[in-house]
């Protein structure tokens, strides 16, 4: 024979299944990483005692203020990221959840997305020396260019170590600086066209730059309305679609003169 359960018995009885369930989606791995804003380097200074870019061949000038190029720090491909710190990052304007897959490629063992990463980096660098010789109009075989930034990789660097070439090679093109004295941030990849692209990010790079002091952040166009998401205030964006325009809006920043666009 078969006794009936009191309402209060059922409730429990059925309790006991959705509390299993919550807890198991609470404490399971998510496929989500968190980033955070990451650090900045300046391109025309030095890194852990390295020049980040040493020149040969060629003079290069002294430069005044910052070119400082920006990173987000993003939870490991292999961190279990849980049900909790996701719904902790996406209410704070400090974090970020982004999908694993658009943070490290699907599927690769950490070695490997080093190992990937490593790799887009040095074809970033080598799209960026490209673009910029390109841009001065100097043959690749005049000059010798070198660019070391330890730990950090990806391609997001490109345009910074782009304007960094151009700025000590030439600067505004007439003995100024193309930062004005200013400390310029900023992300965006590289073509050695001159064309530059959209990276990801970027609410969190521009926390990174002005806490790292800086008062101009450069912009892929298409991603404005990401960069103005979560501005910090006292940080001034600029558009760019190509290398050719970023020396542009920097020339006529230094020198309070011509159009400077804005997002």
């Amino acid at each position: 024979m078969l006794s009936r359960l009191t309402r209060p018995q059922a409730l429990a009885v059925c309790a006991l299944p959705v509390a299993g369930l919550i807890a198991a989606a609470v404490l399971a791995p998510l496929p989500f990483s968190v980033a955070q804003p990451g650090m900045t380097a300046n391109v025309l200074g030095e890194d852990q005692g390295t020049p980040v870019i040493t020149i040969s061949g060629a003079p290069t000038r002294e430069t005044s203020g910052q070119l400082r190029m920006t990173t987000i720090e993003a939870t490991s491909p292999d961190t279990r990221v849980g049900l909790g710190a996701v719904i902790d990052g996406w209410w704070r304007s400090d974090q970020a959840v982004m999908p694993r897959d658009a943070v490290y490629p699907s599927g690769d063992t950490v070695k490997e997305i080093e190992q990937h990463n490593e790799a887009q980096m040095r074809e970033s660098q080598n799209a960026a020396t490209e673009a910029a010789l390109t841009y001065l109009g100097v043959q690749d075989k005049d000059i010798k260019v070198e660019l070391e930034l330890a730990d950090v990789g990806g391609p997001s660097a490109g345009l910074l170590f782009s304007l960094g070439i151009i700025d000590k090679l030439e600067g505004d093109g007439s003995g100024g600086d193309l930062t004005g004295g200013r400390t310029v941030a900023g992300t965006g990849t590289i073509e050695a066209d001159g064309t530059v692209g959209a990276v990801g990010g970027v609410a969190l790079k521009t926390q990174a730059a002005r806490r790292d002091g800086a008062t101009v952040f450069l912009v892929p166009s298409a991603e404005c309305a990401d960069a103005k998401s979560e501005l910090p205030k006292g940080l001034r964006l600029i558009p760019v679609k190509t290398l050719k325009g970023a020396v542009q809006s920097l020339t006529a920043l230094e020198k309070g003169t011509g159009r400077v666009p804005s997002c």
